[in-house]
C-alpha cells in the first residue's frame, strides 16, 4: 500500500508546490509508482507537470463533488512512473459545496482508498490555508512534510498548523505523522537564512530533514516550462537537491518497514 504524504503550510511562498512536483519526479525517477493529487484550487502542481487543465475531463473536484473515482481522474505526465490527479478553479468552490456532506473532513480518505495499493508513494499538494480541502488532505495523509522557508517570518503560523495537526490526529486520523520539516529557498551567503535554519534546528531538532533545498534559478524556471527541474536541467542544483531528498525519504521508510 501506498504512503500518502501531505504537503502543508498555511504560509503561501514557502516552496510547497515546487516541492510536490519535484520530490514526486525525483521519487519516481528512482523507480517508485508515484502519484500526485493536487488539492489546490490553483493547480499550480497541474500546470507544472505539464498538465493542459482546460483539457482535463475529470479533476479532483469531480472526485469531490461528484463522486468520480480516483482511477478515472489520474492523468500521465512526461515522467515515466508519474502520474497526477489534477485540480482546477472550481476546487475553491468544493469546500462549500461539501458543508452539509456526512464525514465531509474524511472525502479524501475514501477517494484514495481506489488507488492507494497502486503506488508506493501518493504526495497531495495542499493549498495555502487551513479550510476543509486542506484539512481533508491531513486526515488522508499517513505523514505531512512541512516546507519553512529560510526567510524572515519563517516560523509564524507553523504553531498554528502544528495545533492543527495536532487536533486532526486526537480526532479525525491518530495515525498522521510528522515527516518532517524541509528548509527551502536557502542562501547559505544570507547570515538571516542561517539563523533561520539554526532556529529550526534548534525547535524542531530530529524532526528536520537533513536536506535543505537550495535557492536555485533553474528550480524557479522549470514549472513554467510545464516540467520538474529533472526534466528542464538534470544537472542543476535544484536537480541535486530534489534527489537527495527523495533518497532521504525512501531510506527513512523502507528502514521503518522492517
Amino acid at each position: 500500500m501506498g504512503k500518502i504524504i501531505a504537503l502543508a503550510n498555511q504560509k503561501g511562498g514557502v516552496g510547497k508546490t515546487t516541492t510536490t512536483i519535484n520530490l514526486a519526479a525525483s521519487l519516481a525517477a528512482l523507480d517508485k509508482k508515484v502519484l500526485v493529487v493536487d488539492a489546490d484550487p490553483q493547480a499550480n502542481a497541474s500546470s507544472g507537470l505539464g498538465i493542459d487543465i482546460k483539457g482535463v475531463e475529470a479533476s479532483i473536484y469531480e472526485c469531490f463533488i461528484n463522486g468520480v473515482n480516483a482511477s478515472d481522474a489520474v492523468v500521465s505526465t512526461e515522467v515515466e512512473g508519474l502520474k497526477i490527479i489534477p485540480s482546477h478553479i472550481d476546487l475553491v468552490g468544493a469546500e462549500i459545496e461539501m458543508l452539509n456532506l456526512e464525514n465531509r473532513e474524511k472525502v479524501l480518505r475514501n477517494i484514495l482508498q481506489d488507488v492507494k495499493g497502486d503506488f508506493d508513494y501518493i504526495l497531495i499538494d495542499c493549498s495555502p490555508s487551513l479550510g476543509l480541502i486542506t484539512i481533508n488532505s491531513l486526515a488522508a495523509a499517513d505523514a505531512v512534510i512541512i516546507p519553512v522557508q529560510c526567510e524572515y517570518f519563517a516560523l509564524e503560523g507553523i504553531s498554528k498548523l502544528l495545533h492543527t495537526i495536532k487536533i486532526i490526529k486526537s480526532k479525525l486520523n491518530p495515525e498522521l505523522e510528522i515527516e518532517g520539516f524541509l528548509l527551502t529557498m536557502y542562501d547559505a551567503r544570507l547570515r538571516l537564512a542561517n539563523q533561520i535554519y539554526e532556529e529550526v534546528h534548534k525547535h524542531f531538532r530530529e524532526l528536520v530533514f537533513k536536506t535543505v533545498i537550495q535557492r536555485n534559478i533553474r528550480l524557479s524556471e522549470a514549472p513554467s516550462y510545464g516540467q520538474p527541474v529533472l526534466l528542464y536541467d538534470s544537472e542543476s542544483r535544484g536537480a541535486y537537491n530534489h534527489m537527495q531528498l527523495a533518497r532521504e525519504i525512501i531510506d527513512k521508510n523502507e528502514k521503518n518497514s522492517f
